[in-house]
């Protein structure tokens, strides 16, 4: 199901229209994000040679679905740095410190869709801008349509699962300790993990 972009040969067919899928149709609409069923997270290299994974325990966020112009669909996300859990207090505690995320400055993680593509069948990327800190630079989030489904509730919700990865130091994430063994303690690549479930707003 094409949820953000579908293509036509506009070279070759200039005046051609694209039918409309009425599923698609359907999923028209504003979603707020379900934070009790969706999850953000992170895994990075520790010491070289095992991961850390840890996630953010307060988000919100908003989807605008577009099924009849799909390419206008959008996306936003704002997180709370405070609520960073990787399992240790003490390592939490000091990534929310200066080193890293500087918490009390700057308090919140963002993103704002700008582009989003279709990559076949129900593989889309979704492209915008990601803040964290006083950085602002271009993110692409490679994402698995999951479905649709009327909840218990009668809630209509929607369900995506994606990933990206980024290198920390160009955010301005750098701090690091050298080990003895050679290498560093925290590796620059991070990957992001994202499990959404949204949940349509009544017409």
């Amino acid at each position: 199901m094409g949820l953000f972009n579908r293509k036509t040969d506009t070279a070759t067919t200039p005046t051609a229209t694209l039918d409309v899928d009425p599923a698609l149709a359907a999923l028209t609409g504003d979603y707020t994000i379900d934070p009790a069923h969706s999850s953000i997270g992170f895994t990075v290299r520790h010491a070289m040679v095992t991961n850390v994974r840890g996630s953010f325990g307060d988000f919100s966020g908003s989807l605008k679905l577009n099924g009849t112009d799909p390419h206008h669909s959008t996306a936003e996300i704002d997180v709370k740095i405070a609520s960073i859990d990787t399992g240790i207090a003490d390592r939490d505690a000091h990534l929310r410190t200066g080193d890293f995320f500087e918490a009390e400055e700057y308090p919140l993680m963002t993103f704002r869709s700008t582009h989003a593509e279709q990559l076949g069948g129900d593989s889309y990327r979704i492209t915008g801008d990601l803040t964290i800190k006083d950085v602002t630079r271009p993110l692409a989030i490679d994402l698995e349509f999951n479905g649709s489904a009327t909840d218990v509730y009668g809630n209509e919700r929607v369900g995506f699962e994606g990933s990206a990865e980024i290198l920390r130091s160009d955010w301005g994430l750098t701090w690091n300790a050298a080990l003895e063994t050679g290498g560093v303690m925290v590796s620059d690549k991070v990957k992001l993990n994202f499990d959404i479930s949204a949940i349509k707003a009544a017409a």
